[in-house]
């Protein structure tokens, strides 16, 4: 057995801290102990919901060291540092008997917490027990403080992958948040020519200068001219819409071009109203993105350690396991200058 702290939430806003006896792994499970674990929007809206996020999501960005096997794991062993993951394409399930390997329903189950051997807590504790494939081996180059962000790092690598980005595309991001300041650097790396951040925000504009963004405005008309005068007025090929803000995707589709494409990754919590006969008659490609796959946490791992991705800039703390409800209320309250917060359990 091995005693353990975890936080959860039960009520709204509402953290409970409690101690409890992890048992040794069963057979296909491993017991890590948490090195960090990254706080994000879902985990505040699962502060404030909790009734609308599984448990084992609230705290699902973590990495950490393997202290225990169980029978029958053969990809990870006692002491290797690893990164929460989830598993290849099971090729049992509908959509991998259909061919649909990147749709696996094992594998998006995984990622959304809802699997029949999701963890009762997510990775806001000193140990988290979980199934092999909950875990991928961390590469040897990169830091405890890159580990902490592969996770956010695979969401958007998964986006810009979706994207299908050509080479030389006038891209814009709209939000600068950890998630768009992400999703700005695999846009670059994935080859764009033109990289255009918008974000109102002074802070977190200052945070895509310091990644190197010269293309960098506050929403409004000087915004918008940009863009319009760097593609001779057709608007950009691809906009990564990064804040899940329902009320801004209209005006986002009507900053790209015809025939372009509108990424979508932020997560709307309300309804939203687009006009569906401009989308339709301007031929947009629309790409929602959610989650990823096993193969995006190889993909973000390599751009964190090759120095395509930097994630120092965006981490702006790091706290204990003790000093989360005080952040987790200061996040809720919306009034933060906090990027990307790093929980360290173990101290």
């Amino acid at each position: 057995m091995t005693q353990t702290r975890i936080a959860s939430v039960n009520a709204p806003s509402t953290v409970q801290l409690r101690d409890e006896e992890l048992a040794s792994p069963g057979p296909g499970e491993v017991l890590v102990r948490i090195r960090y674990c990254g706080v994000c929007a879902t985990d505040t809206h699962g502060y404030s919901a909790p009734q609308f996020i599984p448990k084992a999501v609230f705290g699902h960005e973590w990495t950490g060291r393997v202290v225990e096997v169980g029978e029958g794991v053969a990809t990870v062993a006692a002491g290797d540092r690893v990164v929460a993951s989830v598993g290849p394409a099971c090729g049992a399930c509908s959509m991998c008997r259909a061919g649909h390997t990147e749709q696996c329903d094992t594998a998006f189950a995984e990622a959304n917490g809802i699997d029949p051997e999701a963890p009762e807590h997510g990775g806001f504790a000193q140990h988290l027990l979980v199934s092999e494939r909950r875990v991928q081996r961390a590469l040897d180059e990169l830091s405890d403080e890159q580990l902490g962000l592969v996770e956010p790092t695979a969401v958007t690598f998964h986006a810009v992958r979706r994207a299908k980005q050509e080479l030389g595309a006038v891209v814009v991001v709209q939000g600068a948040g950890p998630i768009g300041l992400l999703t700005a650097q695999h846009a670059r790396h994935a080859g764009a020519g033109v990289v255009i951040v918008v974000e109102p925000s002074e802070a977190r504009r200052e945070t895509a200068r310091s990644l190197g963004f010269t293309e960098v405005f506050e929403p409004g008309s000087e915004f918008q001219a940009r863009v319009l005068a760097v593609t001779d007025g057709r608007g950009a090929d691809v906009l990564y819409e990064c804040t899940g803000a329902a009320g801004l995707f209209q005006a986002s589709a009507e900053l790209v071009r015809r025939g372009g494409t509108l990424a979508l990754l932020g997560y709307p919590m309300t309804e939203s109203q687009v006009s569906y006969g401009d989308w339709q008659s301007r031929e947009l490609t629309v790409i929602g993105s959610l989650a990823y796959t096993h193969s995006d946490f190889l993909g973000a791992m390599r751009a964190l350690a090759d120095g395509a991705v930097e994630a120092g800039p965006l981490i702006t703390g790091v706290i204990t396991l003790d000093e989360l409800p005080q952040l987790l209320n200061e996040l809720e309250g919306g009034n933060t200058k906090h990027a990307k917060v790093l929980v360290a359990p173990n101290g």
